[in-house]
């Protein structure tokens, strides 16, 4: 298998391939239903170790009402296919949202950030897929299971139409929704042991019945998706929210599968800066923020939180950027606040 998803860490928050345990601890509860056969940390009963590894987890849950409880954002460890059979909920990817409704379609690539829920999950039945196609960076190249009967032609296409358009979700046919069906009735029936081929025979059923339907839309694509420029575009956008980690130029890099020059030169194409001195940037917003939100703070606990491993370097970086210093700031921020609450 390829390298982990990308993993964006900071003091408080860790982003990796899901776990789903809201999911876990509700059907726990009782409160949701829930059939699966899994890898990894996925929930479910375990799918034996030489039965289609690519298979990631595929399973059915049916929320018989509004829960109380969503699946945070995260990535997984593949390309993810989930069919809304039942009922309604709210999907958000890259920061959009969606009310997905019955015989919705998603469609979500191993690096899009998503959660189902948005923030909690209603009554609904949902089915999932989740494949591993060895990519977890938009410019890595696909390698699609050997035991798809799909011909290399068909795909080449289906890698093209997957990796040139991020549309997280589609109204699904008639075909597609029986695709799902016949697997979630394979789930309930049988045991992972004894269903390689017909769960094999499903999958190919589904691949194709996705290909199928994209073909016929039409749709528009987008050949910047698949590059290196791409992987860091999306790594610069999520940086802001984590730049406290431990960053420096080969981390940064090694995130985007690409060596530090090669970082270094799309980082300057897009910002206008170098990969230290976006971060720097970053991290001098972070600290903005938190001067004014976490007023119980102090400068040196607001430089260690945003970053910087030295209180001294900060407030020098501090009053460059700002024309003034970390506390000056603080001050003339919480003055004009309270100010305007007089006012109001």
């Amino acid at each position: 298998m390829a390298d982990l998803p990308v993993i964006f860490q900071d003091k408080d928050k860790v982003y990796y391939a899901d776990t789903c345990e809201p999911l876990k601890a509700a059907a726990r509860r009782g409160e949701v239903y829930v059939h699966a056969w899994s890898r990894g940390s996925y929930p479910g009963l375990r799918l034996p170790p030489t039965t289609l590894p690519e298979v990631r987890s595929i399973g059915i849950w049916d929320a018989p009402r509004p829960q109380s409880w969503g699946l945070d954002l995260h990535c997984n460890e593949g390309i993810e296919f989930t069919y809304l059979a039942r009922g309604k909920t709210g999907f958000e990817v890259d920061g959009k949202s969606w009310l997905l409704k019955k015989g919705d379609l998603t469609i979500t690539r191993p690096w899009q950030f998503h959660r189902v829920g948005n923030p909690q999950v209603g009554a609904s039945r949902l089915y999932w897929l989740i494949l591993d196609v060895n990519v977890r960076r938009p410019n890595q190249r696909w390698r699609w299971p050997d035991w798809l009967i799909c011909s290399r032609s068909d795909l080449k296409q289906l890698t093209r139409l997957l990796s040139h358009n991020e549309q997280p979700v589609w109204p699904a046919n008639e075909e597609i929704a029986r695709c799902f069906t016949r697997l979630a009735e394979l789930l309930k029936s049988c045991e992972p042991e004894s269903s390689e081929t017909k769960l094999k025979l499903y999958i190919n059923e589904l691949v194709i019945a996705v290909l199928e339907m994209l073909q016929q839309k039409q749709i528009p694509l987008d050949s910047r998706l698949p590059t290196s420029q791409r992987a860091v575009e999306m790594f610069l956008a999520a940086l802001p929210e984590h730049a406290a980690s431990d960053w420096d130029l080969g981390a940064m890099a090694g995130q985007c599968g690409l060596s530090r020059s090669q970082f270094s030169s799309y980082c300057k194409q897009l910002t206008n800066m170098t990969p230290v001195e976006y971060l720097i940037h970053c991290r001098l917003d972070l600290a903005a923020r938190l001067l004014v939100e976490q007023a119980d703070l102090s400068i040196t606990q607001v430089a260690f939180a945003s970053g910087f491993n030295s209180s001294q370097y900060f407030a020098t970086a501090f009053q460059s950027r700002r024309g003034c210093s970390p506390s000056d700031f603080r001050g003339q921020r919480l003055k004009a606040e309270r100010f305007n609450l007089v006012l109001a």
